[in-house]
């Protein structure tokens, strides 16, 4: 067995574990970082871009968002059912860390909204421009991946800092020796064993997003059937059961919900064009929702979570296609390229072409109904009483903005299955605002911490869409803290 000794371990080396790497290594510690993957960055190269609060950027753009009023909105949002100096010490780090990645390289567009939504969606109308958004390697827009720019930037100044990284060598068990965390078990690409000695070991593995398994034990979701979410390779829950059995205590776990269509990155172009406050029903054929508040989309997530068989259906027809054609999405998005309804019909002609089944197009609304799988009766009734309504220009079910209230009976008619996704599993270890490991007595596992999404029990039930990047923001300031207490414990 290799043997190896550093004073901070750090297992992982996604967004926050780099983050941690970094910090220890720039307060003075010898670090090793243990990666499972080829590559560093994990589920950071998927996204967009963190949150900052009180950053340069925001000054700049005279975003008025102050620490605290976020930590209030935060707060307010959750029913004080969170950790409140974790959440706070959080945000008053965030600003700092935005000039933190950009002394490092990193170039972000600017401080963003995640969305807009009407006034008629009460509370947590719209979100702030939190979201810090990367300009991605080559320059474009914005989109998906972009924020692997990021990790780039992070990896180098880790190197730099002297942060060894091991590739493929993922840990199996964390040692703890008279209560106290002192190393780690690894097994290299090669199949050989290393005993890892350090002073502090820092949990970073990401949570569970793709381990179905551990997901129905701990969410009751079934991945594949009602749960369509972001599965990154090598996410299977080793952070959490390896600090469980090295006594940690539990959070609860939940998923940072939103909806999706499945494989939906190789349809992206039509799931963007369905996210639009059409007309939205589940598999009974009934309205469930307002739906001009689509644009937050965990609370859409949620309402899709409440309908049967955890499904519904978004519609439109021939004479609103063509009013996107001509004028655009409705509801503007980051995420979705803005011309993807000059894609749509190539979009939905390969779509047909490979029998992806959660799209269709009819000439009736009962060939549509019988072809998603929507009862009939309950379809033709909701569109009667919808099209009066939009007639009448008023939605007398859910008063949506009568600004989308346009009528469905003009063919085709199209329509398109969508089902609650997620970005990854949230918490499971217990931690405090330090990011010690505590037991479930509260009892510090001394030299033990923990970050990331791996002990992200900061959201209560749903995800603060009205702070975007909230989760990439706590990956990153989760690590820094993790890594500035881990060297300030060793010193000590």
């Amino acid at each position: 067995m290799k043997q190896l000794e550093t004073d901070v371990i750090v297992v992982a080396a996604g967004l926050s574990g780099l983050a941690a790497a970094i910090s220890a290594a720039e307060n003075g510690a010898s670090v090793i970082a243990f990666e499972k993957a080829n590559t560093t960055g994990g589920a950071a190269n998927m996204g967009m871009g963190p949150l900052g609060i009180g950053s340069n950027i925001q000054k700049h753009q005279m975003v008025s968002l102050t620490p605290f009023e976020a930590f209030r909105k935060h707060m307010s949002f959750t029913h004080w059912n969170v950790d409140a100096r974790l959440v706070r010490d959080y945000y008053a780090k965030s600003g700092d860390t935005i000039q933190w990645l950009e002394e490092m390289g990193v170039e972000f567009f600017g401080a963003m909204p995640a969305y807009a939504a009407p006034e008629t969606m009460k509370p947590y109308a719209t979100s702030e421009a939190t979201w810090h958004v990367v300009k991605p390697i080559g320059g474009g827009l914005p989109g998906p991946r972009c924020a692997g720019a990021m990790m780039k930037c992070m990896t180098e100044r880790a190197e730099e800092l002297g942060v060894q990284v091991l590739l493929e060598t993922p840990v199996k068990k964390i040692l703890v020796e008279d209560g106290k965390a002192v190393g780690v078990i690894a097994v290299d690409k090669n199949g050989e064993e290393i005993e890892a000695r350090g002073k502090a070991v820092i949990i970073a593995t990401g949570g569970f997003g793709a381990n179905p398994q551990m997901l129905k034990e701990q969410t009751g979701f079934e991945w594949g059937k009602n749960l369509f979410s972001f599965a990154i390779p090598g996410m299977t829950g080793d952070g959490l059961n390896m600090a469980w059995e090295a006594g940690a205590g539990k959070t609860p776990v939940t998923i940072e919900l939103m909806y999706q269509i499945p494989d939906n990155m190789a349809h992206f172009a039509i799931e963007g064009a369905f996210r639009q406050p059409c007309l939205w029903v589940n598999k009974l054929g009934n309205r469930f929702m307002n739906e001009d508040g689509i644009p937050n989309t965990t609370f859409t997530g949620n309402a899709i979570v409440a309908q049967p068989d955890h499904v519904c259906y978004s519609i439109f027809d021939a004479k609103l296609l063509k009013h996107y054609k001509r004028n655009g999405p409705d509801i503007q998005s980051h995420v979705h390229p803005h011309d993807i309804y000059q894609q749509f019909d190539e979009a939905m002609k390969a779509a047909f072409a490979e029998g992806y089944e959660h799209v269709c197009e009819a000439d009736s609304l009962e060939e549509l109904a019988d072809k998603m799988g929507i009862d009939k009766e309950g379809l033709l009734k909701t569109v009667e009483e919808y099209n009066e309504d939009c007639d009448n220009h008023y939605d007398s079910l859910f008063d949506k903005d009568r600004a989308f209230m346009q009528p469905i009976r003009s063919p085709k008619y199209y329509a398109c299955r969508q089902y609650p996704g997620g970005y990854g599993t949230l918490g499971g270890i217990k931690i405090n605002h330090k990011t010690e490991v505590m037991t479930d007595e509260h009892k510090v596992i001394p030299g033990l911490y923990a970050v990331g999404v791996d002990a992200c029990a900061i959201y209560g039930h749903t995800y603060p869409f009205i702070l975007p990047g909230n989760t990439m923001g706590f990956c990153l300031n989760s690590g820094r803290i993790a890594g500035e207490n881990a060297a300030e414990f060793i010193n000590e």
